[in-house]
């Protein structure tokens, strides 16, 4: 008799009812070359652009996201039936080098997808011995 693999059913329920979000809480990052750029689209799905910071510091770019919301029923009295909280926030950082501005980088959000474009650093000249006359 051959027995049937066995299953998280708790994992299945919970990949069911939270599909397309990461559960590590990392954001869903596509990460591309092009034009001598860096184009990263950052899945950031029910959040909106009011909802997400992007910070620069010490070559290191923050992107977070947070989304509060309250729902409330109430019945012709206007007494509470149900009253439902959620907050959800999530951060990723990515380095992409000292000589990186604020300035530099561009941002634009669309249809849950944040897309950054990131210059590619100045590569720097190898450096060679220099002699320095004497007088």
């Amino acid at each position: 008799m051959r027995y049937p693999e066995k299953r998280n059913w708790f994992d299945e329920i919970f990949d069911d009812t939270f599909n397309g979000f990461n559960r590590n809480g990392l954001m869903r990052t596509d990460i591309r070359k092009k034009d001598g750029s860096y184009m990263l689209d950052v899945e950031l799905p029910g959040y909106k652009k009011e909802d997400i910071k992007i910070s620069l510091y010490n070559g290191n770019l923050t992107i977070s996201a947070e989304h509060h919301e309250t729902a409330e029923e109430k019945d012709a009295k206007g007494d509470v039936l149900r009253q439902e909280r959620y907050y959800g926030s999530t951060s990723r950082t990515f380095y992409v080098g000292d000589a990186i501005k604020d300035t530099d980088v561009r941002a634009s959000y669309n249809d849950g997808v944040l897309t950054l474009t990131i210059p590619t650093p100045e590569k720097k000249e190898a450096e060679t011995k220099k002699f320095i006359d004497i007088q």
